[in-house]
């Protein structure tokens, strides 16, 4: 049995070291320049000193014991701390929101920057083709990406999985990472704007620099509102709602940028936690199928695991 996972992010690497502990051969494949995905964290040179910027995932909980026991391991690397700010449960990675994914992927068989385009079904073998080139000599392929992106992978050879892929939609977000030479007058953590749905103080989680770093997520109507807009221009629009709702006196960012995640929060469609359908050797695993949090998606990807080496006991 040798096996190929399309996604790097918590839930394909959940999946492949349950499978790589039971002895399977795994390959993963990964659009990304490194690990991360939605638990991102942008690193940027500004006034010769580094700032991070979680611009994805802004903490996690864990309340599934298999997930508790696999933070408790983090934990006691130093990869991952309470951040109170934003609740009693709340957990960030340590120096930066990705580092659990590092954690995981590491000793795993990663191949970054290589973007699988499509499937094909050759001699009861599956071929993975990409711009760099095809991959081949899969007997089981598992998927983990957004619902939106798995949909297309998988619609020719199981429309069943396609179908559950399509009725499950992702709300988009705008985030903006602005940093600033003065304090802000204002609390960590802030839920209460309508344009902007999240802002925390950055510099201020566990691991950080102590930097004026904000990160700002706007909520999906505003998002939706300015979809098609210049990352500079929603960069200034959304910071200087942001001072407006807050009544906080503008002031130049010393840094800023905006990211937009097109699939930021899905409404995911109730079922199991991970599809799978051993004649094909195709399976599929991520957080639309439980729930929009990482720990779902940690979830997720160790159900597949799961199923896989029950068929190859």
């Amino acid at each position: 049995m040798t096996l190929a996972i399309i996604g790097a992010g918590m839930a394909g690497l959940s999946c492949a070291r349950a499978l790589k502990q039971a002895g399977l051969s795994v390959d993963i494949f990964d659009k990304g320049r490194g690990p991360g995905g939605r638990m991102s964290t942008r690193r940027v040179q500004v006034e010769a000193r580094e700032l991070r910027f979680d611009h994805g995932a802004q903490y996690f909980t864990a309340r599934d014991e298999r997930f508790r026991a696999e933070v408790a391991r983090w934990r006691d690397a130093g990869r991952v701390a309470p951040w109170p700010a934003a609740g009693a449960e709340a957990l960030v990675g340590v120096p930066g929101m990705n580092e659990p994914v590092r954690a995981m992927a590491e000793g795993l068989d990663v191949q970054w920057a290589t973007r699988i385009e499509r499937l094909e079904r050759r001699a009861g073998e599956w071929v993975l083709h990409g711009a760099e080139g095809a991959h081949s000599g899969y007997t089981h392929v598992a998927i983990a990406v957004p619902a939106e992106q798995a949909g297309p992978l998988v619609a020719p050879f199981s429309p069943n999985f396609a179908d559950r892929a399509e009725r499950t939609t992702s709300e988009p977000c705008w985030t903006v990472m602005a940093c600033f030479a003065q304090t802000l007058p204002l609390a960590d953590t802030i839920t209460t704007g309508d344009a902007v749905a999240w802002a925390a103080r950055d510099g201020a989680k566990p691991g950080r620099s102590g930097s004026e770093s904000w990160v700002l997520q706007a909520s999906p109507d505003w998002t939706r509102d300015h979809l098609d807009l210049r990352a500079e221009q929603v960069a200034e629009q959304l910071l200087a709602v942001f001072c407006a709702e807050n009544a906080v006196e503008p002031a130049r960012p010393i840094y800023l940028a905006a990211h937009r995640w097109l699939y930021a929060k899905a409404q995911p469609v109730a079922g199991e936690p991970a599809l799978w359908d051993a004649a094909l050797g195709l399976g599929l695993a991520g957080d639309w199928l439980l729930a929009p949090r990482v720990e779902s998606a940690w979830i997720s990807g160790r159900e597949l695991a799961d199923r896989v080496i029950a068929e190859s006991s």
